[in-house]
C-alpha cells in the first residue's frame, strides 16, 4: 500500500505531467544529440515556456515532412486518404491523446493528407503546450 507521501508525488507527477514532459526531452536529445545537453534542454524549456505564453509553436520532434511520411506509410497505394482507424492508430501512435473524433472525411472513411497533417500538428502544438507552468 502506497504512502500518503507517494500517493502526493504521483499526483504532483500527473497534475504538472512531468513524465510527459522528461519523455519528450529525452526523446529530443536522443534524436538531436547536441553537444551540450544541458544547454540543449533549457533552450526547449524556454521556448516551451514562450510557446505556452504565447501560443506559438512548441519545441516538438515532428515536422510537416515527417507527417508526410506517416501518412505515406499509411496509403502504400497513393490513394491520397486513409481511413479514419488509420488517422486516430497514426495520431495515437504520435502521442496525441485528444484526438478530433469528427475531422473531415470521417462521414466518407476518407481522410486526406492535408486532414491529418492539420489534425496532428495541431495535437502535437496541445500536447507540447501542456505541461503545466515553468
Amino acid at each position: 500500500m502506497a504512502t500518503q507521501r507517494e500517493k502526493d508525488a504521483e499526483e504532483y507527477l500527473r497534475k504538472h505531467k512531468i513524465i510527459e514532459l522528461m519523455d519528450n526531452m529525452t526523446s529530443m536529445l536522443l534524436f538531436y544529440r547536441p553537444e551540450n545537453p544541458r544547454e540543449f534542454l533549457i533552450e526547449q524549456l524556454e521556448q516551451l515556456k514562450v510557446s505556452q505564453e504565447s501560443g506559438v509553436r512548441g519545441p516538438n520532434l515532428f515536422d510537416s515532412s515527417n507527417l508526410d511520411a506517416v501518412f505515406g506509410i499509411l496509403d502504400p497505394a497513393n490513394q491520397k486518404y486513409i481511413t479514419f482507424a488509420q488517422y486516430k492508430h497514426a495520431l495515437t501512435m504520435l502521442g496525441i491523446k485528444d484526438i478530433n473524433e469528427c475531422p473531415e472525411g470521417v462521414n466518407e472513411d476518407r481522410i486526406s493528407q492535408e486532414t491529418f497533417k492539420t489534425e496532428a500538428m495541431a495535437g502535437l502544438q496541445r500536447r507540447s503546450a501542456t505541461y503545466g507552468s515553468l
